[in-house]
């Protein structure tokens, strides 16, 4: 009899538990659906996060010295990017992540120019400005500029810990967030939430 009442008790305690996490997860936020590309080459399915993974950067500091490269080898500081809003996304033709947010990084680069907001992607192909050309061509990316980092130098004076990753500058030069991964760049609230942080 006493065994069978403990019985009788564990099975009700774990009918009770079992109901409190039913009741949890019932009143759970759902999650946001997943958003995918198709990476032409492999035909793999890279999810895309939102912009609310970002990381933000407090308190806002000026990213250590590092060289931009443009297309014709000329470097660049941050400085001369002076009073404009920055989107700076680590990357190379090689990472697959990256390959997958190229189409909607290309779409905000479009939409953020008119608030005065510059995409720059910088590439740290080895074989420079020639790779990413033919890379542009072969994937129709008409709407990003052709930056490089040579060796990789401003991902690692930035603190990168891989690609992509993407830092948000605002007007003073200042980074306040960054993002690791493939993102949804193309979303609406995206450009909104970019252009709160850049001032």
């Amino acid at each position: 009899m006493k065994s069978f009442s403990r019985r009788a008790a564990l099975l009700g305690a774990g009918a009770v538990a079992a109901g409190t996490v039913a009741a949890l997860n019932f009143w759970r936020k759902p999650a946001a659906p997943e958003i995918h590309t198709q990476v032409a080459e492999t035909g793999e399915r890279i999810p895309l996060q939102p912009f609310s993974v970002m990381r933000a950067t407090e308190p806002a500091a000026v990213p250590a010295a590092a060289r931009l490269v443009d297309a014709d080898g000329a470097a660049h500081d941050l400085s001369a990017f002076a009073g404009k809003g920055l989107v700076i996304n680590m990357w190379a033709t090689w990472c697959t992540p990256c390959v997958a947010e190229m189409p909607a990084l290309q779409v905000l680069a479009r939409k953020a120019a008119a608030a005065g907001i510059l995409v720059l992607p910088l590439s740290s192909d080895r074989g420079g400005a020639d790779v990413v050309r033919k890379f542009y061509a072969s994937h129709a990316i008409t709407g990003l500029p052709l930056w490089l980092d040579p060796k990789g130098a401003a991902a690692s004076a930035w603190g990168a810990r891989g690609l992509p990753t993407t830092y948000i500058i605002d007007r003073q030069g200042r980074e306040r967030g960054r993002l690791e991964g493939a993102i949804d760049w193309a979303a609406d609230d995206t450009l909104r939430a970019i252009t709160a942080l850049v001032g």
